[in-house]
């Protein structure tokens, strides 16, 4: 039967989840929208605990007349499917390469470090204080899917991270590319990246802990915490897979 009122107790389920974060953490259950996140989701294995679609699109799901999905929606265009799913955590953030995010409250920078975490084969991102929901819409969105494949974990201290821990703090310590030089840590097996926000940057216990403090040489004064973590990414996985087995 296709659903054809937007009060529809489980539109406005839908609704609610997409748009409140509190409604997502107590139900730990989050919405993807569009084709290709929901096709990427298929393909990782994950299986939709709900999943509609616009009437005649011939899509899975359950019918929705068009112009009532697309109220459910987040998108500005509509959207022809979404699906609601449970939220996945890691029991524990996991190496030999992990991100860690530290007050990074942006969910479209949460979404791209997913984004980068993926395309370099990073083993997990982990989330500390203060991070954005990696479940809200756009964290998922800017994901491209990754959110999928890539485990996202809880932090709270600096002990929780795997292997070495590198701080990046802009201007402060070695230029990240040198890291492989310190003898202490140039055949590390397990290396977590330690990204703080544009803003305010890592917590002054945190950078005194970490096993090595680094930076990215730039004119400017900072980047924001998506395109730190992909250049750091791309330094570190280069600098590891070039280490002596």
């Amino acid at each position: 039967m296709t659903i054809t009122s937007s009060s529809n107790q489980r539109l406005k389920e839908i609704r609610k989840l997409r748009m409140r974060r509190r409604v997502r953490e107590r139900a730990s259950r989050f919405v993807a929208e569009g084709e290709d996140l929901l096709a990427t989701a298929d393909e990782a294995g994950w299986k939709p605990l709900e999943r509609y679609c616009a009437a005649g699109s011939g899509l899975a799901g359950t019918e929705v007349e068009a112009k009532i999905l697309a109220r459910a929606s987040g998108l500005a265009s509509g959207t022809r499917t979404l699906a609601v799913y449970e939220e996945r955590w890691a029991d524990k953030p996991l190496g030999p390469l992990c991100v860690y995010l530290h007050g990074v409250h942006d969910p479209g920078n949460l979404g791209a470090v997913l984004r980068s975490a993926e395309a370099f084969g990073a083993s997990c991102v982990a989330l500390g204080p203060g991070s954005a929901d990696p479940f809200s819409p756009r964290a998922v969105r800017a994901s491209m899917g990754a959110i999928f494949s890539v485990p996202v974990a809880r932090a709270v201290a600096i002990d929780d991270l795997p292997g070495t821990t590198i701080a990046l703090v802009p201007d402060a310590g070695i230029e990240l590319w040198r890291f492989s030089g310190d003898r202490r840590h140039q055949n590390a097996r397990e290396v977590t990246i330690a990204v703080g926000s544009e803003r305010d940057g890592l917590p002054d216990d945190l950078i005194e802990s970490a096993d090595i403090t680094a930076h990215i040489p730039i004119r400017s004064h900072s980047l924001n915490a998506a395109m730190a973590a992909t250049i750091a990414l791309y330094e570190v996985t280069t600098r590891m897979a070039a280490a002596p087995r």
